[in-house]
């Protein structure tokens, strides 16, 4: 997760005098710099992730420091710190509270630091982290493509991660990804990131096969679902602008497992597009793996000519008639198996005269050639309607 204000809090408390005083729930934020502001111009130039430290030479009045505050937080910066003893003794109440209300973490160090040579320090170690999680990714991605190659990837995630404890895959995926500015993709990854709350050295995220990835590493099912409630809240609230479908693999045991756990978030992520109703189009929608019942089978089917010869095979005379009649027997039969076979549901549920519901399902038997009265034939054409709503979600 990149060099963080915890990591930087851990190397400067003592060295920097540096304290958190406000901004507690952005301490996982990852920093990709630091820069020194004395004015909003700079800050009107951020594009996610950087640290800004101000000695509030421009910023004396608390009106004035606030508007840096907001502004911090509108380009996604993970925090400030405040060279505290000149310009402004404390930090007001209100700044504080802002700061929290925001979780933008909030650090002060005392005047006769020597913030140059703090700034220079502090940017050092950036680097160096940046280097070492391109080197991580490198070695996820090998685990993902190889599984079998442990050799090739586990020297280099040992230090780092437990290898033998649980791996579990998010994924965050987006049509155009792939095709988005190299800079603008990068903005939208640093704004994911600050989203994710209460994880650091348990995880890892990067950007692979058109889609944002995040590894979760070693942590208890309570841990990662409250992991999940904040990162979905933060990025509603945080990334309005953006839609997203999140997918949600199964936390599997051991580092060689992780290819299944991508694949299975890979599926989530694919079925949530299924899910997906027309008012969440340009929300988020987070699927989990584990939840998805018989789709969690048909979604991991790699050959998908079989799925659409076994959708064929039972839907395609009624998919044939609608179109040809503007009719909707295909969706009737779905819910005629949806409801156990209930004329009473179906037509509640479409809002049609139960005689009309009774007609249709006579048709439909006759069009199929098939009178439905076997477990098996009502199965093979409700996992025939299953796969027809995937082929219709899929980009």
């Amino acid at each position: 997760m990149g060099f963080t204000v915890e990591d930087m809090l851990l190397v400067s408390r003592q060295r920097y005098q540096m304290k958190l005083i406000a901004g507690k729930g952005g301490w996982s934020n990852s920093i990709s710099w630091l820069l020194m502001v004395e004015d909003l111009t700079i800050v009107q130039r951020f594009s996610g992730k950087e640290l800004a430290v101000t000695t509030c030479l421009g910023f004396q009045e608390e009106e004035k420091l606030h508007l840096l505050m907001e502004e911090l937080v509108r380009r996604q910066a993970s925090g400030l710190i405040i060279n505290t003893g000149c310009y402004i003794r404390e930090v007001p109440a209100g700044i504080r509270k802002f700061a929290d209300d925001n979780a933008l973490p909030l650090l002060t160090v005392p005047w006769d630091i020597e913030i140059a040579e703090m700034i220079k320090d502090l940017s050092i170690r950036i680097f160096l982290q940046g280097s070492t999680d391109e080197q991580l990714s490198a070695a996820f991605i090998k685990a993902i493509e190889s599984p079998e190659d442990y050799e090739a990837y586990v020297k280099t995630l040992l230090p780092h991660f437990d290898i033998e404890g649980s791996f579990q895959v998010i994924l965050l995926h987006r049509n155009g990804l792939a095709e988005m500015d190299t800079v603008e993709r990068k903005r939208i990854g640093y704004r994911l990131q600050l989203a994710l709350t209460n994880l650091t050295h348990n995880g890892h995220f990067f950007y692979y096969d058109s889609s944002f990835v995040v590894i979760i590493n070693a942590l208890s099912p309570s841990t990662t679902a409250e992991i999940l409630r904040q990162f979905r809240a933060n990025i509603v609230r945080r990334i309005p602008d953006q839609s997203f479908v999140i997918g949600v693999g199964s936390a599997l045991t051991g580092i060689r497992c992780l290819h299944l756990s991508y694949r299975r978030a890979k599926a989530a992520a694919r079925m949530a597009e299924v899910f997906r109703t027309d008012g969440e189009r340009n929300g988020f929608m987070l699927t989990q793996f584990d939840t998805m019942g018989i789709w969690r089978l048909l979604s991991m089917v790699s050959d998908r000519q079989l799925l659409a010869e076994f959708e064929e095979e039972y839907l395609k005379p009624l998919e044939d008639y609608d179109a040809a009649h503007d009719s909707e027997y295909v969706r009737t039969l779905e819910y005629y198996l949806k409801y156990n076979g209930s004329i009473r549901q179906v037509a509640d549920a479409m809002f049609i005269h139960r005689n009309t519901i009774s007609y249709r399902m006579n048709h439909i038997r006759e069009i199929l050639g098939s009178p439905l009265d076997t477990e098996e034939e009502r199965l093979c054409c409700l996992t025939a309607c299953l796969i027809r709503h995937m082929r219709q979600a899929a980009p």
